[in-house]
């Protein structure tokens, strides 16, 4: 059934282990994310004031006990007592006494920060543009066009969520691409071109698993173009999704306007204009055409 989803034999989305227990991501809706929490016996943990005042922060014991001491008063807390913390102004100390086990409720999205996942496809990302210096902060640029086409197009926060971290890792395949390819300065021949088309593909492999699956499809089809001429399945316009179609606009400008090793980067309005040839055939009109409006919002273009 649509929208109805089982979590059978302690599966996880993604699980994160530290010295003092784990956390697994059981569901994630909105922007709101559940976790299942277990810490050791006689371990410390706390928790800070955030920046954003609207975060509220829920934990239900399943089993075990905790003790909260302020003001010289002892709380201890067992299976079937709960807390949650939303504005709180200071660090709240805890200390596990007997091993405890908790679900843990974040209103918003917080697991990325923890995520042994996220930050290997992070390194993979700064070693791709290690590799290429030309495309030095490219997926930065490419997530901040995206952002802004998305937000113009009316994605929901989740789904600008989604389209956040597909444009930032859409080229983390590159890290199977040998050097002497990416930075070569003439044509590449056709075997080498190869190497370039797995990029999406392995790309999507990456990330397959764990928090970042939704972005897989939209990784895989970032270089697909509306009449089929693209890579790595040749899909064609309707089969293609909408945040490949953004991703491919904001990639392509970037690396129009960006300067390579074989040539300078084009004039802005110059690579707009390339996109407008192509509208229609290679890029979505909507998105192209909205992209245009962010570029004069910013003053790039008139």
């Amino acid at each position: 059934m649509d929208g109805l989803h089982f979590g059978l034999g302690n599966k996880c989305i993604e699980k994160v282990t530290q010295n003092a227990g784990n956390l697994s991501l059981l569901a994630k809706g909105g922007e709101t994310e559940v976790m299942l929490e277990n810490i050791k016996s006689q371990e410390f943990f706390c928790i800070e004031p955030l920046e954003n005042s609207e975060i509220m922060e829920f934990f239900y014991i399943l089993k075990g006990s905790i003790l909260f001491q302020e003001n010289e008063k002892n709380t201890i807390l067992e299976g079937g007592d709960y807390f949650y913390v939303h504005n709180i102004k200071e660090t709240a100390h805890f200390y596990v006494v007997d091993e405890v086990t908790l679900i843990y409720v974040c209103s918003k999205p917080i697991f990325q920060y923890l995520s042994d996942r996220m930050r290997k496809v992070t390194e993979m990302i700064t070693l791709v543009e290690n590799k290429d210096i030309y495309t030095f902060n490219h997926g930065k640029r490419v997530k901040d066009y995206c952002m802004k086409i998305g937000k113009r197009l009316g994605f929901s926060k989740e789904r600008l969520e989604v389209l956040g971290f597909a444009s930032l890792c859409h080229d983390v395949g590159k890290i199977n691409v040998p050097d002497e390819i990416l930075n070569k300065p003439g044509r590449l021949t056709d075997e080498e071109m190869d190497y370039i088309k797995k990029h999406p593909q392995d790309g999507a492999d990456i990330v397959e698993k764990g928090f970042l699956h939704p972005t897989y499809k939209i990784i895989q089809q970032h270089h697909e173009r509306l009449d089929g001429s693209g890579y790595p399945l040749g899909l064609k316009d309707k089969d293609i999704l909408l945040e490949a179609k953004i991703i491919a606009v904001a990639d392509t400008y970037d690396a129009m306007t960006t300067d390579r090793a074989y040539r300078k980067g084009m004039d802005t309005m110059v690579a707009v204009n390339e996109l407008r040839r192509l509208k229609g055939i290679h890029y979505d009109k909507e998105v192209v055409d909205t992209f245009e409006q962010v570029l004069k919002e910013e003053g790039m273009i008139e």
